[in-house]
């Protein structure tokens, strides 16, 4: 049965600094089950899901305790359970673009949150639009609706919430690959 360890890395942005996280989980026969990395603002931010036997975790919890300095990381790790799909829950994503302005992930979590919508994943992009060089937003949120919300209502109530603030919404179901 596989354990799992949920590990955060943040810190200076070099080049190798995957390849050498990603060859440390290998060498304590780990695997990376799920992975998130982004440069933000100049700094290097990952979270990822590694498996493996117990007393190879704990191995790498201390290998990677020991890269810290060599690699400027800040590294905290997390034992944790693997999750499972709720079968009461639907998959959806939803997507929003708007003019960029503070508040706006507020708004679209406290939108989901009042409806007990778990979001699952999300990501945000700031950009100039083509153009005008307007400050730009793009939200993409994949969230699990449960099955006691009425979908119909949900999505009016998004559509109503995207025209009182003028974002360009679009709620859907997760397609299957």
């Amino acid at each position: 049965m596989a354990n799992y360890l949920v590990v955060s890395a943040i810190g200076e942005d070099q080049p190798g600094t995957v390849e050498r996280l990603a060859r440390t989980i290998l060498e304590y026969q780990c695997n990376i089950e799920d992975s998130r990395m982004a440069v933000l603002g100049g700094t290097f931010a990952l979270i990822q899901l590694v498996s493996g036997r117990w007393n190879n975790l704990a191995k790498l919890e201390t290998a990677l305790n020991n890269l810290q300095g060599s690699l400027h990381l800040t590294i905290t790790t997390r034992h944790t359970d693997r999750s499972e799909p709720n079968p009461t829950h639907m998959p959806y994503t939803l997507d929003v673009v708007s003019l960029d302005r503070p508040g706006i992930v507020h708004q679209l979590s406290g939108f989901l949150a009042a409806r007990g919508i778990n979001i699952q994943d999300m990501s945000t992009h700031t950009y100039r639009a083509a153009h005008t060089a307007a400050p730009m937003i793009s939200v993409r949120m994949n969230i699990e609706v449960p099955d006691t919300v009425h979908i119909a209502q949900l999505r009016e109530d998004f559509l109503d919430l995207c025209d009182a603030e003028n974002f360009d919404g679009i709620l859907e179901p997760v397609k299957a690959p």
